[in-house]
């Protein structure tokens, strides 16, 4: 019964399908259980650093219930983003009920959308792929696929990775940074392994340009069905989703470095490259992405039974908390420099 727990991420999307339905100041629903609710009650929770034994493991692999809550995303994303370009294209809604149902949509399309899609997309089965792609979309994001799996992952915590922030680094120059060199990084490396195959660049065979036909033809139907008055709110919640993600990013590793070794490679990447959060309510909205150290460290473990290390450092806050903070630079700065610096003396004395 414990593991019904996860059914407790639907209901930020749900309160939005009923804030649209519901219309004035409901409509801003995402906005406040996103950033007033969840940060106020892990103000007061606990987190837990409890790992499963082995056998729990296994067991919880088996279960496929974790996979099916995964894929249900897929329909009722799709279905709230349709019921929103609905509800705008009947000209009813006040301005101020528009800013909400945009900001909780978006707020949905980086949480339902790139979160589970990120959660996927580390998948090996072609079916788990391709959904990871379609809820990808909505964000025009689809370029995460790449970067994120060949680019983030080999390259984070060095001054390589475009998706690592820095020390002393505010999160407005790293979303122009994160979000243009990421975006540029996956053509980069779209085109080594293009190359490796001996297949031509600028061709179907280039799964970075497909992202980009796929991505015009989606905002195509969206203004051909809906009226093209419309393209603008299409495009703002993918922005807002994928700004989200980044702002995810940029506390995720903040001021974190893996050490270059004498040959020039990095050292690899180890548990404490990665800012951690054990609040509760946050591991089950996210499905756990808050254990970031241990997804870094093994890729490939599914959501349900990444693990608690003792040596990863902790952020003050939850995900929210984080992100509202790192909003106002010289807040983030003072909270988070002198905890950068004091985990950095603490590896190099344990080295």
């Amino acid at each position: 019964m414990k593991d019904l727990k996860y059914l407790l991420a639907f209901i930020p999307m749900l309160a939005v399908y009923l804030g649209i339905y519901l219309g004035g100041y409901w409509t801003f629903s995402g906005v406040i259980i996103a950033f007033v609710f969840i940060p106020l009650i892990e103000q007061v929770s606990t987190g837990s650093t409890q790992n499963f034994l082995s056998e729990e493991e296994s067991n919880l692999l088996s279960i496929r219930f974790f996979d099916i809550l995964l894929y249900l995303n897929v329909p009722l994303l799709y279905g709230l983003i349709i019921y929103y370009f609905w509800t705008i294209s009947l000209g009813q809604s006040a301005t101020y009920e528009l800013v909400g149902m945009t900001l909780s949509v978006g707020i949905i399309c980086s949480t339902c959308g790139i979160n589970v899609a990120h959660e996927l997309g580390h998948r090996d089965n072609k079916f788990e792929q391709f959904l990871s792609k379609v809820l990808l979309l909505p964000e025009f994001y689809m370029h995460f696929f790449i970067e994120h799996n060949l680019g983030h992952h080999k390259n984070v915590a060095t001054s390589e990775d475009p998706a690592s922030s820095r020390y002393g680094e505010n999160i407005y120059a790293f979303f122009w940074r994160s979000v243009s060199q990421g975006y540029l990084s996956a053509w980069a490396i779209e085109g080594k392994l293009l190359k490796k195959k001996q297949q031509a660049f600028w061709g179907w065979h280039n799964r970075v340009l497909q992202f980009q036909i796929i991505q015009l033809i989606y905002l195509a139907i969206i203004g051909l069905v809906f009226g093209w008055q419309i393209l603008p709110y299409a495009i703002t919640i993918g922005i807002i989703g994928f700004l989200l993600l980044e702002a995810v990013n940029y506390i995720e590793h903040y001021g974190l470095e893996r050490k270059q070794l004498p040959s020039g490679k990095y050292e690899p990447v180890q548990p404490h490259h990665s800012w951690n959060s054990n609040h509760p309510l946050g591991r089950i909205i996210l499905y756990e992405l808050t254990r970031h150290s241990d997804h870094h460290f093994k890729s490939n473990r599914k959501y349900q039974i990444l693990r608690h290390f003792d040596e990863s450092p902790n952020l003050p806050n939850g995900y929210p908390a984080a992100i509202l903070t790192a909003l106002i630079p010289p807040l983030w700065f003072s909270s988070m420099n002198p905890r950068v610096k004091n985990f950095a003396m603490t590896m190099d004395h344990l080295d």
